[in-house]
């Protein structure tokens, strides 16, 4: 009985959270660019394909550099776009229009991102270090806060009114002069404020002060049990889990993969049994280990999951799981929370217990490329008998999943019974 009143307290909390206008226009915003991660994965594939000979005629031909262009303009830039379509969102929610709350917070979050001068010393420029996943976080918070400031301006009547007769699209711009004057001064005098501290800006502050938890973790079991779960919470939370946690680890971890891998060419006993390597322990299907929840989807009943996991088995074969983090979405979706902690760090302890018990060898510090299809990278990085671990963690991962899963794809199913009736 006291087990049931906590799992119906804790619905309640969930539903509250999932009805809430701000968590619901981020999922809703990042759910909306799933195209455009799909489409940036797809190509991500087409152009990394390990083949000397595949590599050599796409070189050739003269399309090798063409088809780094999707990703560049999609994932790369996925933070501009999540800008716009997070406070259309929101905007909506509160019935205002949200073509002219998208315009005003992407503009905001470009006042914000930081501009370089290039060699010739007039020329600016925004580098993409702050327009992809890293800049996702502060994307959001300028979403909100820019799509919510639009609102209250105009909600209080603080605009230009146009005589009637004005053309609406005319109307909606004048409408738009004073929130936009007033976000744009807000959005530089946050930039000032940053400049003037020793993080230059508002992405190098979030980015290091999230760094800052991380900085004396060593290359311990307990310690990349902390990273399994910190990952997963970074990527819950909007920010890029993996890029932040590789860029704090490397220094510490690389150098012990480069010693395996020396030792390994030289036919020597491997030194070391955790290096940055081992994070692939509870990396199938990219981070979360979502591999088991994307085939969950194939067997779906609910068209919208069934839809999505067959766009995204493959992307996620190859370790790209964004279309799935974004598409789900998993990104503040308090369904998905405990098993895209639970599975990772379930998997990276297996690995762990398995090597030193000798089951399975140390990884031999083998660098594989970034889309390299699960069980072949496994491989390459460990044998047959890390191949075999991949299998088995495929399997540990749907069923982690798959409970979570069916409560989310029998509320989906049912929202499209409905339609039908509706309809």
């Amino acid at each position: 009985m006291k087990k049931n009143n906590i799992q119906t307290e804790f619905l309640k909390i969930s539903t509250a959270i999932q009805r809430n206008k701000y968590i619901s226009a981020i999922s809703g915003g990042l759910g909306s660019l799933m195209a455009l991660t799909i489409i940036g994965s797809i190509f991500t594939l087409i152009n990394s394909i390990q083949i000397s000979a595949y590599q050599d005629f796409l070189v050739k031909i003269g399309i090798k550099s063409y088809l780094s262009l999707p990703l560049n303009l999609t994932t790369n830039l996925f933070s501009v776009y999540a800008a716009f379509a997070i406070a259309y969102n929101l905007a909506q929610q509160f019935d205002q229009d949200g073509f002219t709350a998208g315009t005003l917070s992407l503009m905001s979050f470009l006042i914000v991102t930081p501009l370089v001068t290039l060699e010739n010393g007039y020329t600016m420029a925004i580098p993409f270090s702050w327009l992809g996943s890293m800049g996702l976080f502060v994307a959001m918070v300028i979403a909100i806060v820019s799509a919510r400031l639009y609102v209250f301006i105009l909600e209080k009547g603080i605009y230009i009114k146009m005589p009637n007769g004005v053309p609406p699209i005319i109307e909606k711009s004048f409408a738009a002069l004073t929130p936009g004057f007033f976000i744009t001064i807000i959005m530089l005098v946050v930039k000032a404020i940053f400049a003037a501290t020793s993080y230059g800006n508002i992405h190098s502050c979030i980015f290091t002060l999230i760094q800052v938890p991380l900085q004396n973790i060593g290359s311990s079991f307990p310690a990349l049990l902390v990273i399994m779960v910190l990952m997963s919470l970074f990527w819950f939370f909007g920010i890029h889990g993996s890029m932040v946690v590789y860029s704090v680890i490397s220094p510490v971890l690389m150098p012990l993969m480069l010693e395996n891998l020396a030792a390994y060419q030289a036919g020597e006993k491997l030194p070391h049994l955790i290096t940055v390597q081992c994070l692939n322990f509870a990396g199938v299907g990219g981070s979360g280990a979502t591999i088991g929840l994307v085939v969950a989807m194939l067997f779906s009943k609910s068209k919208r999951y069934k839809t999505l996991g067959r766009l995204a088995i493959l992307p996620s074969i190859c370790g790209i799981n964004e279309p799935v983090i974004f598409g789900t979405p998993i990104v503040l979706n308090m369904t998905f929370l405990i098993p895209f902690i639970v599975a990772p760090a379930t998997l990276f302890t297996l690995g762990y217990v398995l090597t030193i018990i000798g089951i399975m060898p140390p990884l031999n510090g083998a660098t594989v490329p970034t889309g390299t299809p699960i069980f072949f990278n496994g491989f390459l990085m460990g044998g047959w008998q890390f191949t075999v671990f991949q299998v088995i963690a495929c399997i540990i991962s749907y069923f982690v999943y798959l409970p979570f899963f069916k409560k989310a794809d029998a509320e989906a199913y049912a929202m499209e019974q409905q339609a039908e009736v509706v309809e």
